[in-house]
């Protein structure tokens, strides 16, 4: 379970970070669908990155145990970093997109 929410919640991000960088700039869209797959491959690159730099969303500290099993910084940082990772995979794509359509 920990390692499914580790993968789901920076994939889930990516893809929201996609979307949202294909929205921002209509040079860096790829397409509603592509944002959206592109995003959450993105994201779950960054959340494996991220996991192996010891920032893994499933993390559990002491601290953690209280508030139901989740680090809450570790939590902000797959979100934040799967986004990132998302929004920048997409707009790699988007942009050679552009350049094959012209």
């Amino acid at each position: 379970m920990e390692m499914i929410m580790g993968l789901l919640i920076p994939a889930i991000s990516g893809a929201v970070g996609g979307n949202i960088t294909g929205k921002i700039s209509e040079a860096l869209n790829a397409g509603g669908v592509l944002n959206t797959v592109m995003g959450a491959i993105g994201g779950a690159g960054a959340g494996t990155i991220l996991s192996q730099l010891g920032m893994d969303a499933s993390m559990v500290d002491g601290a953690a145990d209280a508030a139901g099993g989740m680090d809450i910084g570790a939590l902000i940082g797959a979100v934040g970093g799967g986004a990132a990772g998302g929004g920048v995979l997409a707009s790699i794509v988007g942009v050679i997109k552009s350049a094959m359509n012209k």
